[in-house]
């Protein structure tokens, strides 16, 4: 894959029209203006860390954003707000955030201990070393829930032994995701038939 070039768009300005052409400026003013008229257009071209960056940005905002929704839902459910975001090494125009992590029962098992996330792009969930398998970058979002658990040297990674894979939810619809996620934290049956019902 060819190495991504990103140019800062937003200090484009829209060129002035001239009043007058320029050669009847010059048989007024006596002056002619090089830059205007005569000067190629610049590109500021931004480096990885500042696309990183930019990114960023915008991925801890509709973090705050998902997070403040979700809890805006009901009172009895509340999660923690842990929120962080990563950007790929690669592309750093794309990137994923993580919003809240939980315990909940999956089918009367024993609890499980679960972190939800989104991305601004739309994948198939991988293994350790690539988490994120055939990513599509069209403009979808991914959201998705992963069981998770600490590993012998104390670091959290994903539990394959809940469904396989660790996944527990994966849509590119927000609505569905956020009625996965309420009932992830619904603590009874009557909240979760209301919520099932939305």
């Amino acid at each position: 894959m060819a190495k991504l070039r990103y140019y800062d768009a937003a200090d484009k300005a829209p060129a002035e029209t001239p009043k007058a052409a320029v050669h009847t400026e010059f048989l007024r003013t006596g002056r002619i203006d090089r830059r205007r008229q005569w000067m190629p257009e610049q590109r500021r071209y931004l480096s990885y860390a500042e696309v990183a960056e930019q990114t960023g940005r915008k991925l801890a905002a509709a973090g705050e954003t998902t997070h403040r929704r979700i809890n805006a839902f009901h009172a009895s459910i509340q999660f923690p707000k842990m929120v962080f975001h990563r950007t790929l090494a690669s592309s750093p125009h794309l990137g994923y955030c993580h919003v809240t992590a939980a315990k909940t029962r999956l089918a009367r098992a024993h609890e499980v201990t679960w972190s939800f996330y989104f991305a601004n792009f739309f994948s198939e969930l991988g293994d350790e070393t690539h988490f994120f398998d055939r990513i599509q970058t069209g403009y979808s979002r991914m959201y998705f829930a992963v069981a998770i658990e600490p590993d012998e040297a104390g670091r959290i990674v994903i539990n394959r032994d809940v469904r396989g894979n660790g996944l527990i939810f994966q849509t590119q619809d927000p609505r569905v995701a956020l009625k996965n996620v309420l009932m992830l934290g619904a603590r009874d049956d009557a909240l979760r038939r209301i919520i099932q019902r939305l």
